[in-house]
């Protein structure tokens, strides 16, 4: 298993080890660890709700506040889902181990080598989009301190502040404390990229081991041993191995499914929200640059954050329905009668694909990507006809 998350899994094992949602840390690490990450967002919501006493029921005011918070709120969901299924994330990294165990031919393992690396390649450029955006978002915040002294005027311009909160405090006396406190913040998106990367690395090996199946399925017919006089015993072994794979790939994607489903809800709710309101903040700060740059990263990260999950969920849906597509194409009638009947079942199965859903209300996909996207911009609409 430590070679698997050595190198084709690194990306989302290291992710899991950062933030101590790893299953195999000890529980003093996960204890520390998880303590740590709740203070600091306990930190940063004791400011938000500083911002909303300091908005003193100005609704303007607040609607500019909600969608940092609930980019917050979903960062805490992210954390405690991972922390909460511990031991179901665990039964996940030793059922994905072990199917690698029972590969069962060099060309299968090739398969599964193309799949895992091109999810180590995605998460890799998924991390590095986060880690990097997230304090370049925060530091947006200094272009003012850097424009007075390149390119100073009579006055000071006013101070932008890295996120919106307010701690009780003179915000341009203690400008680069709060500066600092929310850069050491955004790096726990560490917590988000956790879940984010396991759940991509859970399905990008679900369609390698469906691909290994179809790939069984394709080369049904060819038997090097037909010498032996129990040719249909062995079509019937050659099928029986492709049953139980597929079946036990379909359990890992409903296990999966269930693990994460609820926390799903919530996050595609926060996503709706959000981007609908910084749509609306877009619209109203049109002679504000810095803060129409800012609104387009935090759009942009919401996109590019959903549109990942679709495009998991679409792979999923494809390969999934695929395999009786590969039943069909191999040459089913060259083997014996007996044989072939045990293909219905797998055909059966394959009818209905398997889906990442959240909570069974949306399926990710890139139909339902487009629908958010349509759903959100009506709800800017609305949102801002009370303007």
């Amino acid at each position: 298993m430590e070679c698997v998350w050595d190198y084709y899994y690194s990306v989302t094992k290291k992710m899991l080890l950062l933030c101590g949602q790893w299953p195999y840390l000890k529980k003093r690490r996960r204890l520390f660890q998880l303590i740590l990450s709740t203070m600091m967002q306990l930190s940063v919501i004791v400011g938000q709700v500083g911002k909303i006493i300091k908005c003193d029921k100005n609704l303007q005011c607040i609607l500019v506040c909600i969608p940092a918070y609930l980019v917050g709120c979903m960062f805490t969901v992210k954390l405690y889902t991972c922390q909460l299924n511990n031991n179901k994330i665990k039964h996940l990294t030793n059922q994905l181990s072990s199917d690698w165990k029972d590969l069962e031919s060099p060309e299968e393992y090739e398969i599964m080598k193309t799949y895992a690396t091109r999810v180590r390649v995605f998460t890799l450029i998924y991390s590095a989009y986060y880690l990097i955006g997230c304090p370049m978002f925060i530091m947006c915040s200094l272009i003012p301190k850097v424009l007075d002294i390149v390119l100073p005027l009579n006055e000071s311009r006013p101070i932008i502040l890295p996120v919106e909160i307010h701690f009780f405090v003179s915000d341009e006396e203690y400008f680069y404390y709060i500066f600092i406190h929310s850069l050491i913040c955004s790096l726990f998106v560490i917590n988000v990229l956790a879940h984010d990367c396991l759940i991509m690395t859970c399905i990008e090996h679900i369609c390698g081991n469906l691909a290994v199946v179809g790939f069984r399925m394709e080369n049904l017919a060819h038997n090097p041993n037909r010498q032996n006089n129990s040719v249909d015993n062995i079509y019937k072994q050659k099928i029986a191995s492709s049953v139980r794979l597929h079946l036990r790939t379909l359990e890992f994607a409903k296990f999966l499914e269930s693990t994460f489903s609820v926390a799903l809800v919530l996050q595609m709710f926060i996503i709706m929200v959000a981007m609908s309101i910084t749509l609306l903040q877009l619209a109203v700060q049109v002679e504000q640059l810095i803060e129409i740059m800012r609104n387009l990263v935090l759009v942009v990260a919401q996109l590019i954050h959903l549109f990942c999950f679709s495009i998991q969920g679409q792979k999923l849906i494809d390969h999934s329905l695929e395999i009786q597509d590969k039943i069909y194409n191999c040459f089913w009638y060259k083997i014996p009668v007996k044989s072939q009947r045990l293909l219905i079942d797998i055909m059966r199965r394959s009818l209905q694909p398997s889906v990442l859903s959240a909570g069974g209300f949306y399926i990710f996909s890139l139909k339902s990507y487009m629908t958010v996207l349509q759903s959100s911009v009506s709800y800017f609409t609305v949102l801002s006809s009370f303007q």
